[in-house]
């Protein structure tokens, strides 16, 4: 019976120069995703390639223990297993983390769309359970017009109560390639010029997507 990962992402297999690159496509998503205040596009195709090769990994360890492999290479195949297995699930965590602390914001926002399926459920679930455990500790007890779960009163015309990523938030950057001359805000009077393999310090904001399209890693 296929699994519900296996559901969500398909199975076929990667080859051994796929799953190198692809752990090294798996730490950059995890520097985006810790350094970024918002939630990032869910890598799909990355998670499933590399959730096969776990899968791969753990078959070989396996294999090398009932061979009676030498304890050192076992150890090492475990080691790199290890690695992967922690970098997979720290980024999982990270946008877990981000989808708990702004649940309400991201299902009103496009945000949503950059979830996978399984987190869009997630998602849904726990605003259910917040939203009927405000209603039944606090919410309920106060007066008409103050029980919203998103807005301070009934006459707010935004949801004032809901928590967003702080996008001005400055973060730590390097571009992979020369973008050249860029204007980092919307009147022009910020413009630096971004070379290549180079650090810098720049409001997320003003280059979210440079990040989304590839041009820049956060660090």
């Amino acid at each position: 019976m296929a699994s519900s990962w296996d559901e969500e992402f398909g199975s076929a297999g990667p080859t051994e120069e796929e799953a190198g690159s692809d752990v090294e496509l798996l730490k950059r998503a995890w520097r985006n995703e810790k350094a970024s205040p918002e939630i990032l596009q869910f890598q799909s195709e990355l998670i499933r390639r590399v959730h096969e090769q776990i899968q791969l990994q753990e078959e070989r360890v396996e294999e090398f223990v009932n061979d009676k492999m030498d304890d050192l290479v076992v150890s090492l195949h475990q080691m790199d297993l290890d690695r992967t297995q922690y970098l997979l699930k720290s980024y999982l965590r990270i946008r877990l983390h981000k989808i708990e602390k702004y649940m309400f914001h991201i299902s009103k926002t496009d945000l949503l769309n950059r979830l996978s399926e399984q987190e869009q459920i997630f998602t849904q679930r726990c605003i259910e359970i917040m939203e009927k455990h405000l209603h039944q500790s606090v919410l309920s007890k106060l007066p008409y017009g103050y029980q919203s779960v998103t807005k301070q009163s009934i006459s707010s015309e935004e949801d004032d109560m809901v928590p967003a990523p702080e996008l001005d938030t400055f973060v730590f950057c390097k571009t992979k390639s020369a973008v050249g001359a860029f204007q980092l805000d919307e009147m022009g009077d910020e413009i630096v010029d971004l070379v290549a393999d180079d650090l810098y310090v720049l409001r997320y904001k003003s280059i979210k997507g440079l990040v989304e399209n590839g041009q820049i890693d956060l660090i």
